[in-house]
């Protein structure tokens, strides 16, 4: 058992130092966020020897898009931009295994995160319930369209792709609220980071690009603006 603590313990290792430091990820309670919330424990048992890969989990067998968990660099650079205080009152959209949630908790006030997918639902309120993590509420829903029941938030998060960012999600967000999400479609994405300046005001940088999965129901959602 040792030797296996000692092995994850130099995976993990290997994951920040190589992978997610070179991504300029260099807050140093992001980093060390990530030694202390166990990504293997939140990692589908048949993929755990791949907890620390740099690769998008399927979190499920038969996993519709939207149903991975993001690479550990991609969730990493997330959270930095984010910019998380521990007054904050975050939405995430797109729970998967619970993850992104319990890394947002561990710096927020509280975290409402929504999942389309019954079955990852019970995954992530189990994972979470497992981990400690008490700060987090974990929804059935779609959204697409963000989540105006708790609205607004200080933070949200897209854990996966979307073509547009539509004027209703970010018009959940408090005036110097922050937003990032992964946006446009293959081949060309872009993770943003949306900040509302004003009541009908925001500025946009983008941070990098990628390529990830859409949410479930993207496609079929109405049309999206910005």
């Amino acid at each position: 058992m040792a030797a296996v603590a000692m092995n994850t313990d130099k995976a993990r290792f290997n994951m920040i130092q190589q992978q997610i430091r070179p991504w300029n990820v260099l807050d140093q309670g992001v980093l060390d966020l990530l030694s202390i919330v166990k990504r293997e424990e939140f990692v589908p048992a048949g993929s755990r020897d791949l907890a620390f890969a740099d690769v998008e989990l399927p979190l499920k067998a038969k996993a519709q898009p939207g149903q991975t968990m993001l690479a550990p660099r991609i969730e990493a650079r997330l959270l930095q931009e984010l910019s998380i205080r521990n007054t904050d009152k975050v939405l995430e959209i797109g729970t998967g295994s619970g993850y992104m949630a319990a890394l947002l908790a561990a710096k927020a006030e509280y975290v409402y995160s929504v999942e389309i997918d019954p079955e990852l639902v019970d995954l992530a309120r189990t994972n979470l319930q497992k981990a400690g993590v008490a700060n987090v509420s974990v929804d059935l829903g779609d959204g697409v369209q963000g989540w105006d029941l708790y609205a607004p938030y200080d933070a949200i998060v897209v854990s996966a792709s979307m073509p547009a960012l539509p004027e209703v999600l970010l018009r959940q967000l408090k005036i110097g609220g922050r937003l990032v999400a992964i946006v446009g479609t293959e081949p060309v994405m872009e993770a943003q980071l949306v900040k509302r300046t004003d009541e009908n005001a925001f500025s946009t940088v983008n941070l990098f690009e990628t390529v990830v999965l859409p949410l479930v129901n993207v496609r079929h959602s109405g049309a999206f603006v910005f």
